[in-house]
């Protein structure tokens, strides 16, 4: 129980800090803090998180990722549901807090008609720089099998642990500098579901790629480091 209490706090902190950032402070005229400071809200999420909750849980706060260690031979089948529903009731309960917050201000709204709504993802009108599905799956496979491949490859047992937490959170800061405005930046299925859950609409029917990419590309992530790196 003290591992799913961690993914499920460590979720929380991941979509609280990453989405509350975009949802609050991107847009804001004149300091808004921008993709560069969303993308560093989402790292900076990972990384404390990884440094606070890894030796109790291994902190994935990703189905992706749990999938991306098991493909790797590092987590076993058996606890891969109960990974899963901890990180996505973290993630859901994240993004109920977020909009309990936003509601209090004047005038809020959430228009699901719009790309990027309440940090959603999505592809096509959808799509904050209007990329097609085919872009949004192609980005969410690849980003998400590298980000495997380096989480497996800093906790080799050859590698320097200590740094484990800052490699993870500046790859996910880089994942989404590259991605944000391809699909608003997932590479995480809890925290593509938190949001699209509380938006509904288009961004909710577009959900099922912001589940089947990330983890395609994680269980592929997986396989490669398993068969190519691991004995390195």
């Amino acid at each position: 129980m003290k591992k799913l209490f961690a993914e499920f706090f460590g979720t929380f902190w991941l979509v609280f800090g990453g989405c509350g950032s975009a949802i609050f402070a991107a847009q804001i005229p004149n300091y808004g803090i921008g993709f560069t400071g969303v993308s560093l809200a989402f790292g900076l999420s990972l990384l404390t998180m990884i440094y606070a909750l890894s030796h109790i849980s291994g902190a994935h706060f990703n189905p992706a990722v749990s999938f991306g260690l098991w493909a790797g031979g590092k987590f076993p089948a058996k606890d891969l549901l109960p990974y899963i529903i901890a990180q996505c009731i973290g993630a859901f309960t994240a993004a109920i807090t977020l909009y309990a917050v936003a509601i209090e201000k004047t005038g809020f709204v959430i228009d699901n008609t719009k790309a990027g709504v309440f940090a959603t993802n999505g592809f096509g009108a959808f799509s904050p720089g209007g990329y097609s599905l085919r872009a949004a799956f192609i980005s969410e496979f690849i980003l998400t099998l590298f980000f495997i491949i380096i989480i497996l490859g800093t906790g080799n047992k050859v590698a320097n642990k200590k740094f484990a937490g800052i490699s993870i959170g500046l790859a996910l800061t880089l994942i989404h500098l590259i991605s944000i405005p391809i699909t608003n930046t997932s590479v995480n299925p809890a925290r593509s579901l938190s949001q699209a859950l509380l938006v509904g609409g288009e961004p909710l029917s577009q959900l099922w790629l912001f589940w089947a990419a990330p983890i395609l590309g994680a269980i592929t992530g997986g396989w490669i480091h398993r068969k190519i790196f691991q004995n390195y």
